[in-house]
């Protein structure tokens, strides 16, 4: 019998996968820590990584929004999961929401600081907590960061303090 897949993740770049140049002190994309990262959380989950774009999310255009829609849609599965940079998350979230893809539940997430900085990021968190609300939450789609999720229309990025907060707590 084929293992049916569970979960759907879409790789977009974000802080989440940059690298470290060492020599010039800039971040780079190279590669997803994706595969990585499920390793070494030692992960049974039947996953799917699919990588669409490895780009900052401030650099994200319109056009790389709607090629992240049109893989929600087309996507056989009914759980997907959406590494994203943090910037401009929401943004993609509402553009995804007003697609008005039904019978799935979406949950993006993205780290404020890289994953290969270490234990200093919360990329491994945010991954393990996104993991399971996408699981877990009814259809629809949803931002998982800091260990909470919010639904994609009550939630900001604070960029003062670097949490995300539900609108209806400001």
């Amino acid at each position: 019998m084929k293992k049916k897949r569970n979960i759907l993740v879409f790789v977009t770049g974000g802080t989440f996968d940059k690298e470290y140049n060492m020599i010039t002190g800039e971040l780079f994309f190279q590669n997803t820590h994706l595969d990585e990262m499920f390793k070494r959380g030692r992960s049974t989950l039947n996953l799917t990584i699919r990588t669409l774009m490895m780009v900052d999310s401030l650099e994200m255009t319109d056009e790389d929004r709607q090629l992240i829609v049109h893989n929600c849609k087309r996507a056989q599965t009914r759980k997907i999961l959406i590494t994203h940079g943090t910037d401009t998350m929401v943004k993609t979230a509402e553009a995804i929401a007003k697609a008005n893809i039904v019978d799935k539940t979406i949950v993006l997430t993205g780290a404020m600081i890289p994953y290969k900085f270490g234990s200093s990021s919360d990329g491994f968190f945010n991954l393990g907590s996104a993991l399971a609300f996408t699981q877990t939450l009814p259809h629809g789609v949803f931002v998982a960061m800091n260990g909470r999720f919010f639904n994609w229309d009550n939630v900001r990025k604070n960029t003062n303090t670097g949490y995300f907060e539900a609108l209806d707590e400001i």
